[in-house]
């Protein structure tokens, strides 16, 4: 089966002693990209993987890259250098937040705005799903589950937004047991969602075994290219 791994950034910044946890340096992040256009990594969204009908489809070497609450230095610092690699990525928008400020985190990252959103070539950026709240979902009912995707269509049909359904879980966050996860998965189908993301840090096989459980590797601002290249080809390592 073809490996598929999934890259997950948070928020980019040109000071490289910022360069630690959810905050990568435009270094740091460059490095990386120059990496796998000069080692003929593939960039998808996950749009085309729906055009990968059969193995032999799949792209010698394949990845995503995603970006975690579209926040301002996104647009300014990481969407220039995907364009000068010539990658694509996925942005995930929590859409209350949308032109503010994250207030479920620091407070003081600025957001885009609708105008900002759309902005970008969608050819280099597939916008998702990223709540509408940024709540964890293992903290939501049912009800409230329902009136958060509410929101997020409401959003997107109000701003004319162009929005993929593939959700990435705030803070990695699920149901992990049953019969609390069958209920989310159900309620995922039924909200027409095609892939939902959590953490994991594993490389996924792709077809996915579970669309609702696909893993993302989540990519510090201190790892070393050497630490970076480990997690691209085989997942989280206890050895770094």
């Amino acid at each position: 089966m073809p490996k598929l791994p999934i890259l997950m950034y948070h928020a980019v910044s040109e000071n490289a002693l910022e360069s630690k946890g959810l905050t990568i340096s435009t270094d740091n992040l460059e490095a990386q990209f120059r990496y796998l256009k000069e080692n003929d990594y593939t960039s998808l969204h996950f749009g085309d993987l729906q055009q990968l009908k059969t193995p032999s489809d799949f792209p010698k070497k394949a990845v995503i890259i995603t970006f975690d609450d579209v926040y301002i230095n996104q647009l300014e610092l990481a969407y220039p250098l995907l364009q000068k690699y010539h990658l694509k990525a996925s942005f995930y928008i929590p859409f209350q937040y949308v032109n503010g400020v994250d207030e479920w985190n620091t407070g003081k990252e600025k957001i885009m705005s609708v105008e900002q959103l759309k902005s970008m070539d969608e050819a280099t950026i597939e916008l998702g799903l990223h709540s509408f709240a940024h709540k964890k979902y293992d903290a939501l009912t049912e009800e409230e589950m329902d009136k958060d995707f509410e929101k997020c269509k409401a959003f997107i049909v109000e701003n004319q937004l162009n929005v993929s359904n593939v959700l990435a879980y705030p803070y990695g966050k699920y149901p992990r047991k049953d019969p609390q996860q069958t209920s989310f998965f159900k309620k995922l189908h039924e909200h027409k969602v095609a892939f939902g993301l959590r953490i994991g840090n594993r490389v996924n096989n792709y077809p996915f075994k579970n669309n609702y459980e696909v893993q993302r590797l989540d990519i510090k601002g201190e790892d070393s290219l050497k630490k970076f290249i480990s997690k691209l080809k085989r997942g989280k390592s206890l050895f770094f």
